[in-house]
């Protein structure tokens, strides 16, 4: 104390910065008199909060507290650290002291132990979470590294091995059961699993693909990986926890028990332990959840991958298999295996939106309002003209289309108007069609140009009438028109031998040949004339053709321009080869339509050099005559 006394009759003589400097040297030998009392340490640390010594003093005395005091005593040091965090992040501490904070941190994190210290090692992982905010790359693991030092240490000398003595008779010669077995009361009655070296080497192995997952898209290392996987859970789907019991006895007496809760960092693999850790709810909750996060990652898009890292087809239908077999399992397991698995799948689905997030560089979340500083100029709206707004000397509306403002200014009120009864009509084909087809008579010589057909409002309302009356509508074609007045012409034509006879629709012609009698070109073309059904191939004919092509259909298939997916799909579905014809044939009906015409078969049988039976296909179809 004399050297605080000393330090201070000097500290009203110097400038701010000295008196800063001074009392922060004061502190810390003060500080070192007294490291071994908390409470005296506690009152000189509230002492700097105070603004009067520089803003990193309090960060360096807590380092030099932490870095002299035992583990214990700096258990309750942290505690004072936690209940300041709302300080530390103030606008006066915050910038000066985060790297003072985060390296205090880091240095007790390598002083603990993470098997034994785990709530500690958890208290300090929350308060840096608390500290700094989610967008810190310090705290990130942007990379995608993996932490390549935990490596699971296991028996890998089968010499050495003790898995083929039994517990009781280790335990009869005396041995002692290590830390971490379970007593015998413990074990399950039902637990006959055997166990030997080679599933123990395999389900220990596996931790080394959990701790790099990279391996995995390694073709060799993938293979083992696999066979281990399957191995080890087609052991926990034989050997399923049924004893309910059990595990509401544990539940009870961890509820009841006033001791916390016992946790691992690492796993127990002791050769002894293994049939009671398969045997045990939470050893396999934690092996199969390993399962879940790794197919996570190795489905998932991380930014920092190789290019290389990707599976393929095969890899991903397994991964996709063993994930529901693996929450299958899950849900199995007592107890609340249904809670636990679904609690699971949400824990990852949200972890996808965190990797989405670290793969855009991590933006931040809050978002900055953009403040424009130039004064918005008010704009004048230009006022409409009167004959817009109805005001004018015929109080008429202009829609800016002749039609739309005819039929706009109908009625005062529009709503009313659409109520009338009058609207509720729909014309006849032959009183609307009436003109068209008067038009459509070559002896009344009305050019095309002023033909109502080519009248788009006429073609709209045409084409809404022929929707709701007539057939040919509907009816598919091949023609192809290249206007909406072409197709009138040629529905005209059809109507015109479907309505009154007093209508001289005979001598309606829409083609350009005169010597055709019945002056329907355009019907021969339609597809529902006979002579175009005539030449669709027939279930017969394609019977025929398959049979008589047998084994050698591919050399069709190539002129029927089948793919090859199609072809492998055709000898799946069937191993006898006229039957493989006969799907050839089906297929290659099914993908034409009404193109399956005999003609176009007897083209491609000819082009595969199959003239023989490109000839009595010909025979046939002569024989057979158009279909009715």
């Amino acid at each position: 104390m004399n050297v605080v006394k000393l330090h201070l009759i000097s500290y009203h003589f110097c400038s701010e910065a000295e008196k800063k400097t001074t009392l922060d040297q004061s502190l810390r030998g003060v500080l070192g008199d007294q490291i071994v009392s908390t409470h005296n340490i506690l009152m000189n640390i509230h002492i700097t909060l105070s603004g009067i010594c520089s803003a990193t003093t309090p960060f360096l005395l807590l380092g030099d507290v932490l870095d002299c005091l035992p583990l214990d005593q700096c258990d309750k040091i942290f505690s004072f650290v936690e209940e300041n965090v709302s300080t530390w992040k103030s606008s006066t501490f915050y910038s000066a002291g985060k790297n003072y904070l985060l390296r205090m941190c880091n240095d007790l994190l390598r002083r603990l132990s993470k098997s034994q210290n785990t709530v500690f090692c958890g208290r300090i992982q929350l308060f840096l979470a608390r500290l700094f905010p989610l967008s810190e790359k310090s705290g990130l693991n942007l990379q995608s590294q993996f932490n390549l030092e935990n490596i699971t240490v296991f028996n890998k000398n089968e010499q050495e091995s003790t898995l083929g003595q039994k517990h009781t008779e280790e335990k009869e010669d005396g041995m002692e059961v290590e830390e971490g077995e379970m007593g015998e009361e413990e074990v399950p009655a039902t637990c006959s699993i055997p166990i030997d070296y080679n599933l123990y080497r395999k389900f220990w192995t596996l931790q080394d693909y959990f701790r790099n997952p990279l391996q995995c898209y390694e073709k060799f290392s993938w293979m083992t990986f696999l066979k281990y996987s399957d191995e080890t859970l087609a052991v926990f789907k034989s050997f399923k926890l049924d004893d309910m019991q059990a595990s509401k006895r544990k539940l009870e007496e961890l509820r009841t028990s006033a001791g916390e809760h016992v946790y691992f960092a690492k796993f127990l693999t002791s050769e002894k332990l293994m049939d009671l850790q398969l045997s045990d709810s939470n050893f396999r909750r934690h092996i199969l959840l390993q399962y879940l996060i790794l197919f996570q990652y190795l489905k998932g898009q991380v930014k920092f991958k190789s290019s290389n890292c990707i599976l393929n087809d095969d890899q991903t239908a397994w991964i996709e298999e063993t994930t529901k077999l693996v929450h299958q399992l899950l849900k199995e397991i007592p107890p609340e295996g249904e809670k636990f698995s679904a609690m699971v799948e949400h824990i990852l689905n949200t972890e996808e939106n965190w990797n989405g997030w670290k793969n855009e560089g991590c933006p931040s979340f809050v978002k900055e309002r953009v403040v424009d500083d130039k004064p918005k100029r008010p704009v004048r709206k230009r006022q409409a003209p009167e004959d817009f707004l109805g005001k004018g000397p015929d109080r008429k509306l202009f829609m800016g289309n002749d039609e739309l403002t005819r039929l706009w200014n109908l009625h005062a009120d529009n709503m009313e108007a659409c109520k009338s009864d009058d609207r509720e009509f729909m014309p006849s084909l032959d009183e609307f069609f009436a003109e068209a087809i008067e038009q459509a008579d070559p002896t009344n010589m009305v050019e095309d140009e002023y033909k109502v057909v080519r009248n788009s409002n006429y073609g709209w309302r045409a084409l809404r009438l022929l929707s709701r009356r007539s057939p040919h509508f509907f009816q598919p074609t091949n023609q192809k028109f290249k206007s909406l007045a072409d197709y009138l012409d040629s529905m005209v034509s059809k109507l015109a031998k479907e309505l009154p006879k007093d209508i001289p629709s005979e001598e309606i012609k829409t083609g350009e040949e005169d010597d055709d009698d019945n002056g329907d070109n355009l019907l021969k073309e339609s597809n529902d004339s006979p002579s175009m059904q005539s030449k669709m191939v027939s279930n017969q004919q394609m019977d025929d053709v398959a049979a008589k092509l047998g084994a050698k259909w591919k050399t069709l298939a190539g002129q029927l321009e089948m793919k090859a997916s199609e072809l492998r799909e055709i000898e799946t579905d069937s191993e006898d080869v006229d039957m493989q014809a006969k799907l050839l044939l089906v297929a290659w009906q099914d993908r034409e339509g009404t193109q399956a015409t005999v003609e176009n078969l007897v083209s491609a049988l000819n082009a595969a050099s199959f003239t023989q039976i490109a000839d009595n296909l010909n025979d046939i179809d002569t024989e057979l005559g158009p279909v009715p």
